[in-house]
């Protein structure tokens, strides 16, 4: 059967064998359910050591619940959660963020290159009248990598985080791809979290090889309040959570997560480079976004490059991720397939 060159997103990744071998070497034996095992019992302490501050981390299966159950906690269900218009939550969750919250509404901001400013936050904060009338402004939440692949520099996050925090607000991370920007920003884990003013991330592990894992990190360990009773109420508290945790351990511990986010990374960037000006927006992380019209979505999809379309059907539009795992021929092919049309 020939092999499809797949470009579609990094969940169609395979599991990486470290992480197999981890949830492997976890399947033995009779032991605690629902988190009081031995592996989810070191998640506090080993993600506090990769982060280098004293966290509180809960285990789940999905980054929806994650980002969810974490502004939930942020949020009221009268509040107003800011956001990127094209943020994930805003766009992909199927309306999850306002369904766990109990009725919190999210308030889209626009930003270049996927990305919130604190003076664009600052000024919809100030657009806003607030009253008994009105939602009130409880949280913010940014991703990292963004939507478009671009990665936040710390005093990005940090200007985000100061008119949050100055407004009383919480703020909030995405980092399903937290592992792509990192890797590419090339500094501490810390430095674009809770060093930055980041109150909670989403810690998302499943789109860098792990099989299905997701963690919420509370920096600002006082926030946690009623979360364990929320997990559980969602669904999300696991009973054999050990094999979650497991894969959640090896990811930090061994180093997969920069050295699969250092590979895909790399590769993304091959392909930005092939795309030439037709790249839309830098590369920095292993997504690629690139007018190509229709003709040439076309003539790639004929040549068997597989690739979501993005934007409105008329812009031309696509997205091009680069998995860990990806085949480097076939990132040579659409490279010179690029390259020469």
């Amino acid at each position: 059967m020939k092999q499809s060159k797949r470009f579609f997103s990094d969940n169609t990744a395979s599991v990486c064998p470290e992480i197999l071998e981890a949830i492997g070497a976890a399947n033995h034996d009779l032991v605690v359910a629902y988190g009081d095992d031995p592996w989810t019992q070191r998640l506090d302490e080993v993600l506090g050591a990769f982060f280098g501050t004293q966290v509180r981390a809960f285990a789940v299966a999905t980054g929806t619940a994650a980002n969810s159950l974490a502004l939930a906690a942020l949020s009221p269900p009268y509040g107003a959660i800011y956001c990127h218009h094209e943020a994930h939550i805003a766009c992909d969750e199927c309306g999850a963020p306002g369904f766990f919250s109990g009725g919190a509404q999210l308030a889209l901001i626009e930003g270049a290159d996927g990305k919130l400013t604190g003076a664009a936050l600052a000024a919809a904060l100030d657009g806003q009248s607030v009253s008994v009338h009105s939602v009130q402004p409880a949280a913010v939440s940014i991703s990292q990598a963004t939507e478009l692949g671009t990665a936040y520099r710390p005093g990005e996050v940090a200007a985000v985080c100061e008119v949050a925090h100055a407004r009383g607000l919480h703020v909030h991370m995405d980092g399903a791809r937290f592992a792509n920007a990192v890797t590419y920003l090339g500094c501490h884990p810390g430095d674009v979290t809770w060093r930055a003013g980041v109150d909670v991330l989403s810690f998302g592990a499943t789109k860098n090889g792990a099989l299905g894992a997701e963690a919420v990190v509370f920096f600002n360990r006082g926030l946690v309040r009623d979360f364990e009773l929320r997990r559980k109420r969602a669904g999300h508290l696991l009973s054999k959570s050990r094999f979650v945790s497991a894969q959640l351990l090896a990811y930090v511990e061994s180093g997969i997560w920069r050295r699969n986010a250092e590979r895909a990374n790399a590769l993304a960037r091959s392909l930005g480079e092939a795309a030439g000006e037709r790249l839309l927006h830098p590369v920095e992380g292993n997504e690629v976004f690139i007018k190509l019209g229709d003709a040439g979505k076309a003539s790639l999809r004929a040549a068997g490059f597989e690739f979501y379309d993005w934007g409105p059907p008329a812009s031309g539009e696509a997205r091009l991720v680069a998995s860990w795992d990806q085949d480097e021929h076939h990132v040579q092919a659409l490279c010179a397939a690029l390259t020469a049309s």
